[in-house]
Parts: C-alpha cells; structure tokens; sequence
C-alpha cells in the first residue's frame, strides 16, 4: 500500500499539536497545469462552438454589417427597425444611436446567417447527384450544376472546422412502410421457394395494412423531435444492451501498412503512434481535422469523433452506458500482466517523441510481478457483460481498485506492449493469419475491451489497433488508422519541415518526424519525462475466482475463432476500373459467387453501409444478395450460358447492387426502418409476426469495406506502401462468415475472413479459396469479353 500512499498529493491529520499538512508540491502542481489545461480547453471548444455556430460566416462579418448599417443610418436613410429599437434606448444622444445601430447590425447580421444555414441545409437535402450518370461528354445536368454552385456559394470560403457543417445537415429521413415492404420482399424473393414467399407477401401485407400503421405514427413523431430516428436506440439495443462478449463478437481490429518500413525497436514504434495518435486528439479537440466532404462539396457527419479518446464502456447489470471524458493527461500501459498510467504532459505541452520513447523503455525494463489477478484483469472486460458489473461493483468499487480502475477508464486510450512478434511473410499466409488473431482477441486478457481502443504495438515494432463498437463506427476508426500510418511514412513534399502543428512552432519546439539509423525517434529529450506508475490492485480470492471465470469465457471463443486473411495479389482498383462496374459492387458479387460455390445455396448478405449524409447518422445495411445477383452466379454455374449474357448478368447485378448502397446512404434502406419499428411494438407491448420473422433470420455473411483516402493529404500513388491492410470481425452468425476487404492499391485486396471452428458447415481457408477462384473467373470473363469485342471489329 506504500505506492497507493505515494500517489496522494495533500493529507491532513489532527494531533495534539494541532493540523499536521503535508503535501507533494510536484503533484499539485501537475493537478494546477491539469486544470489550466482544462480551462483552455474549455475555452478554445466555447471559441470553435461559437465559431460552428455562425459558420459559413465569420465573426469579422458582423463588424462589417454594422459599420455598413451605421454607415447607411448616419447617411440620411431610415432603416426598419431603428426607431423602434432608439425608443427603447434610455436616450437619444449619438452614443445611443451607435448603440442603437450596433444592435440593428446584429439582428440583421444573424438573420442573413440563420436564412444562409437554413438555405444550405435544403440543398443539401437533395441526393439527385449520387444517381445521376454522367452523359458521354462527361456533363451533368443543368438542376445538378445549380445545386452544385448553390452549395459552394453558402457554403462560403472560410475553411470550415470538424463540426462546422454539424447544424446544416439535415435529418435523417424516414421511408414509409409501404416502400420499406417492397423493398423487402424484393431482397428475400432469392432466398426463398414459391411457398414461402407467398407466406411472406401475406405476412408483409397483414403488417403493413395493420399494426405498421400505428408504428409508423410513433416513429413520425420521433424523427420530429429526435436528432435521429435511429441512431440512439441502434446505440442502445444493438450494442449496449447486448450481453454477450465484446470480444470477437463485438470489438474488431486494424492492421498496420505491411510495406511501410519502419523500426524493429518497439519503444520506438509506440513512441511515434502515440505521439501521433495524441496529436490527432489535439486535432479533434480543436476542431483543426477537416471533415470529410464527398465530391469536395458535400460533408458528412462528424459527431461520432467526439467520442475516440477519453471514453470506455462501462458495463451494467442490464445495460452498459458510454463514458466520455472531456480531458486526460495520461494513457494507460499494458506490459506482462502489469498496468502502468503514463502522464504524457509536462509543463503544459505534449511530451516528444523521444521523451515518450523513454517512458516506453522504462516499462519494458520493469522486472517486478503483476500482482494477484493483475495479469488476467482486463479478461473481465472479455467475459459476460453482467457478471463484469456485478464484479466492477463488488470489487472496484472503492479504495485501491477504484483508482487504478480510474486510471484505465479515463486514459486517453490505452497500450498495449506485447511480447511476441507480429509477423508477415507473402511465402508464409499463416503468419498475417495470426497477426490478426493477436489484434482481435490477443490471449484473451491482454486487450482492455471496454476502452475505445487498443494500441497494440508487437516485439518487432508492428503495431495494430483494437477498437470497441459502440461508441462509433469502423470508418471513423480507419480515419485515425490511415493518419497515423499516413504521418509515420515517406514525408509529403507538401509537409511542413517538421511533423508539428503550428502550436510548435510558436512555442519554438520542433517535433522531429522518423527514426534514425538504430531505430530510435529522432530528436533529443529536453528533460526527463515523468516516470510512468505503476498500478496497484488488491484483489480478494473471490475477485480472482471471477477474473478467471471471465478468462474461461475469454478463452473458449477465442479458440473458437477461425481466421484467414487473404491477399489478393492478381489484380485490384485497376483492373475493375476498365470493367466499367464499381470496385465494391465487383467485390459483393465475387463474394456471391463465392458463397453460392461454398454453401450449395444463397444467404442472406449484410454489408454495412453509412447514413453520415445526415446528422448523426450510423450505418445502414445493404442486402447484397438480390434477384439480379443470383441469377448472375446461376449464369457462371451454366456452362451453356455465352459470355456475354454473363457480363450483361453480372452488369445489371453490379448496377442494381450499387442503387442498394445508394438508397441505403439517403436513408432509403430497409432494416433500420424496420428495427425502429419493432423497437416501438415492443414499448407498445403489441406482437408482430412479421417483425420477428425478419430479425431472427441469420446474417449468415456479414461483410464491410475498410475506406481509405479519407485525408485531402492521402495520395496512393506517391505513397503506396502506406496503405494499411485492413482489418476485421468476427462472424454474425454461428455458421456464417465475417468478411472485411479493403481495396489496398491498383494491383491488390486483402480480405479477412472468419467463421467458427465449431460450424460443421464453414471453413475461413476454404471460403479464402472460393473468393479468390471468383475473382480469378471473373477476370477471365471480363478478359474474355473485351477480346471478344476486338473481334467484332
């Protein structure tokens, strides 16, 4: 208990003598510069929420439409408004007529921006451009370009901040039932016979001229009055009340650049991700990261990266909830089984490089033992969600526990040490397979589940990431992902000399970029940084008992897991280009073709799609499998069928496919509309046949592609090696596959592929295969096509 007492920085007792004070002045002041920090902080996020607030306008502006209404008034004109706001002034000298002025310039100033905001979110309504093909000449229609310069023109030219767009973007909206029926049976019609669409068809009937009516008006009075329809109950019923296991069943993982060539020392290669990482945060929290804007002009919706550092899920008895803190000062370390707080400020300012190098090191020197039920903790966060409550309550409570808890939960995010080696090897597939498995569930107890991410950093220097689900989605993961690896790789010409922000520069530190020839961060420490401390636990035997059951859990899914990651070196975005389809629509049917070929039949296919054209928007699913797609994998299975009615199959599939995605972005999908409906039949306590038949059917491929490019500063062409290889999940379905692509360059796709050993019916390596000889057969038609083609002329 001796370092629990170290950490306290003031204590009183009462003697005989009188007040006994003692305290640490190094301690108080870390806690002074914490909260100077904090008030800074708080200042700059009311500075940037006031600057959102006006935004496409400036708060210049507003001096400038006073001077010009001061200037009109003072000219001989009389201005709406101006007398009746004089009367109201105590008196009528020339200080209460500039006053008078002022406010008049204020009023207008704030209705000319609310008319400009109000304006932009209409346009931005529109979605006609998503569908619009171009004509041969590479035009758009007239309606578009309007839209288009309309777009540009309210939006104004002052660059825009991460939340800028935030209150014009309009809401999501809600399909009507009918619509969302059709659409419906649509999907199914592949999947099953005659008879039991037929069944079906009534079933949707019976719902959509009964019960749907009465739902449907509750969820139109919900997207009135709610932010999003969808999003907080998604939130809430998909993911924090589910009690099952994060890991594998929830949580996913990323993979570092292969290629990139870094460093081999691994205090060194955490050092600079974190660095980086926390320069990142400093980029959210001062709203200095661009939002994403599709087709340069259109944004997407930031909300969710509010919640990336400083946030865990902490678990309940029936629920869990989302923690977000506003400020930390320190990440949380996990190396052999012992947990340590890092402080990665010192006098106000981010520690370097170097100096985060140093404490790194100092953890990997550590020889001391973790302490009873220390090294298997964070198997607590693997294991079933109310058993993890119910111990949380018992056990971390209060005292020791409680503080080292606190530790974790509010770190930034937490590190994770390991002492075995992430490998790759094209000669050797087994080792990217294993470099996967590490990331997604490690050992079982080596990742802190609950926290918004993992930074695992391997022996070699190989880094990979674990991120928990509930708090965002993939994509914005991946933003970070492809920052982090985009900032540690080949400079850009277009880069500042050094790899700071204009922060360091003005206080005159520069940040040095890279490592040098042993593999150390560049650049010297001004001082040493604050050691990092060591953690505390005092667990008693029943504590430990529930430590290992959660273990037990831990280690039986995990040993259920079977992964492949397969990299598809025949061809990539290239190839698929000059196929005239779009790359993932290509993708979705090779994996058709595959799973038809694999399973003997079709299955219901989910592909996560976004809504973030509207605020706060999530996901949405696009069911892949469609009348289209299947008749074009029956083609491929006819040997009679000629060339080119399998092209024109696989065309017509490919277009009807990416309709799907599209509608689904524009809040025209299918599933969220019918899980909010099922959402209200329950608090209305009314049964629906219907709504259960459609959420018990299994997602037996479950799939998503991992975005890349999401930086303006991204360029694949320079800096090809700096491509993450993705990541993945585990499966949906107990005998179905999760399958995670990213398109990785112009010549390759890696794909990661799971399923459970336990299903007598799948096999990872075999589905691996079956993508891959669909891919391959795919481009020998297309290849096939165009030489016939030649021909013909």
């Amino acid at each position: 208990m001796a370092e629990a007492h170290s950490a306290v920085a003031f204590s009183f007792s009462v003697t005989h003598e009188g007040w006994d004070v003692n305290f640490d002045r190094e301690v108080l002041r870390l806690v002074i510069a914490s909260g100077l920090r904090s008030w800074k902080k708080r200042f700059l996020r009311f500075q940037n929420n006031l600057r959102n607030g006006i935004y496409p306008a400036s708060p210049q502006s507003m001096w400038a439409v006073v001077l010009a209404i001061s200037v009109i008034q003072f000219s001989g004109f009389t201005l709406p408004l101006y007398q009746f706001i004089l009367s109201l002034m105590p008196g009528n000298s020339i200080f209460w007529q500039f006053a008078s002025c002022f406010l008049l310039g204020i009023i207008a100033w704030l209705i000319v921006i609310y008319t400009i905001r109000y304006l932009l979110k209409l346009l931005l309504m529109y979605k006609g451009w998503m569908f619009e093909q171009k004509t041969a000449n590479g035009k758009i229609s007239l309606t578009t370009r309007l839209w288009a310069i309309g777009v540009k023109v309210l939006s104004g030219t002052n660059k825009p901040l991460l939340y800028s767009y935030q209150g014009s973007l309009p809401r999501l909206p809600l399909p009507n039932v009918h619509d969302t029926m059709q659409r419906y049976l649509r999907s199914v019609r592949p999947l099953l016979d005659d008879e039991r669409y037929e069944k079906m068809k009534l079933m949707a009937s019976e719902f959509e001229t009964g019960i749907a009516v009465k739902l449907q008006r509750y969820l139109i009075l919900k997207s009135w009055f709610a932010t999003n329809y969808v999003s907080d109950w998604w939130e809430e019923y998909v993911y924090l009340r589910g009690r099952s296991p994060l890991i594998v069943n929830s949580n996913f993982y990323a993979i570092d650049a292969i290629s990139l060539k870094t460093t081999h020392i691994q205090a060194a290669r955490a050092a600079a991700v974190i660095h980086i990482a926390l320069r990142y945060r400093r980029l959210i929290e001062r709203q200095e990261l661009e939002p994403i804007m599709l087709q340069g002009l259109v944004p997407l919706c930031s909300w969710q990266y509010d919640r990336m550092y400083n946030t865990t899920r902490v678990p309940g008895i029936e629920s869990d909830k989302i923690v977000h803190y506003h400020d930390s000062n320190h990440i949380a370390v996990f190396h052999r089984g012992r947990y340590y707080k890092v402080i990665i400020y010192h006098r106000n300012r981010l520690l370097t490089p170097c100096e985060i190098e140093l404490q790194m090191q100092m953890i990997l020197d550590d020889t001391s033992s973790p302490a009873k039920g220390e090294e298997k903790l964070a198997a607590l966060t693997a294991g079933n969600r109310t058993e993890w409550a119910e111990t949380r309550q018992t056990y971390f409570f209060k005292g020791t526990n409680r503080i080292s808890l606190d530790a974790i939960e509010k770190a930034a995010f937490v590190v994770a040490l390991d002492d075995v080696p992430y490998e790759y090897s094209e000669s050797d597939p087994n080792k990217l397979d294993q470099y996967g498995r590490i990331l997604l569930h490690g050992n079982g107890y080596n990742r802190w589940f609950d926290k918004s991410f993992t930074l695992c950093v391997g022996s070699n220097g190989r880094i990979g990431l674990n991120a928990e689900h509930s708090w965002a989605d993939a994509a914005v993961i991946s933003h970070l992902w492809e920052y982090v690896i985009l900032e540690e790789g080949p400079p850009n010409k277009a880069d500042a000399p050094v790899a700071g922000h204009m922060w360091e520069y003005i206080i005159g530190i520069e940040i040095e970029k890279g490592y040098d020839a042993e593999g150390h961060t560049k650049g010297v420490p001004e001082f040493k940084p604050p050691k990092p401390i060591r953690l505390q636990w005092d667990f008693p035997d029943p504590a430990v008992e529930a430590i290992e059951k959660s273990y037990k859990v831990a280690f039986d899914i995990l040993n259920d897991l079977d992964l492949r990651i397969l990299a598809h070196r025949a061809f990539g975005k290239g190839f698929v280009k000059t196929c005239r389809v779009g790359p993932d629509a290509f993708i979705q049917m090779a994996l058709q073709l595959a799973y038809y070929r694999d399973a003997g039949k079709f299955s219901l296919t989910y592909e996560a799609s976004m809504t973030r054209l509207y605020k706060e928007g999530r996901t949405e699913t696009v069911r892949s499998c469609t009348v289209e797609s299947a008749a074009w994998v029956k083609t491929m299975e006819d040997p009679n069928c000629s060339i080119e009615d399998k092209v024109k199959s696989l065309q017509k599939a490919c277009s009807v496919h990416q309709r799907a995605c599209q509608d689904a972005m524009i809040g025209k999908g299918i599933d969220r509309h019918l899980f909010c409906l099922y959402v209200v039949s329950k608090y209305l306590e009314v049964d629906s046949p219907f709504l259960k038949a459609v959420l018990s059917e299994p997602w037996r491929l479950s799939t998503s592609q991992t975005p890349h490019g999401q930086t303006s500063r991204f360029n694949a062409k320079e800096n090809p090696d700096c491509i993450s290889a993705g990541g993945g999940f585990g499966p949906v379905a107990d005998d179905g596959y999760g399958v995670s692509y990213i398109i990785a360059g112009e010549d390759l796709i890696f794909f990661h592929v799971s399923s459970k050993i336990s299903s007598p019916v799948t096999n990872s390596s075999r589905f691996a295969s079956n993508i891959e000889k669909a891919l391959d057969d795919m481009r020998k038609l297309f290849l096939s096509w165009k030489e016939l083609q030649k021909s013909s002329k």
